[in-house]
């Protein structure tokens, strides 16, 4: 069940930590996000920005070759950051140990290549290069989308994102 679309141009890295920051903060107690789009169209860089919205310290660091990165969050539990670029089978992700995660928020990178693999998703973000920014669309997903989107406009309404 697809509850909201949502599209937004993200002029800079800026408007990239002010959408994080709404997501964060509307975000259900639990929530699987695929991040979509060409390499250095952003996903690593909203998904950074999300990490320090919900209070991640220190080094945030890429997963490119580690595949997963794991921080852990002050409200409990854990949120996985996973790019999914290098692996060749869905099969690969059975050595991660992602079975007994104590996840709340899952942010994959490359969802496309694990798919068999992953929890479906609640929220499908696609960004593409748009100029001198970027464009983001939403796609609210699952049983919780219409609460997570009618937070999310609260959440964009009061901090002025378009």
């Amino acid at each position: 069940m697809m509850a909201g679309m949502r599209e937004l141009f993200l002029a800079d890295d800026g408007a990239t930590a002010a959408l994080a920051a709404a997501l964060a903060a509307s975000q259900p107690a639990s929530a699987v996000v695929h991040l979509r789009g060409d390499l250095g169209a952003g996903k690593s860089t909203l998904a950074r920005a999300w990490l320090r919205a919900l209070g991640v310290t220190g080094p945030v660091r890429s997963p490119t070759y580690t595949l997963v990165e794991r921080y852990p969050l002050d409200a409990g539990g854990e949120a996985l950051h996973l790019d999914l670029y290098r692996i060749g089978d869905a099969g690969e992700l059975e050595f991660l140990g992602l079975d007994d995660a104590d996840a709340r928020l899952w942010l994959v990178e490359w969802p496309e290549r694990g798919l068999s693999a992953l929890p479906g998703a609640d929220l499908e973000v696609a960004l593409a290069v748009h100029g001198r920014g970027r464009v983001a669309r939403l796609g609210f997903r699952g049983d919780t989308a219409t609460a997570w989107v009618d937070a999310f406009d609260e959440q964009c309404r009061l901090r002025g994102i378009p």
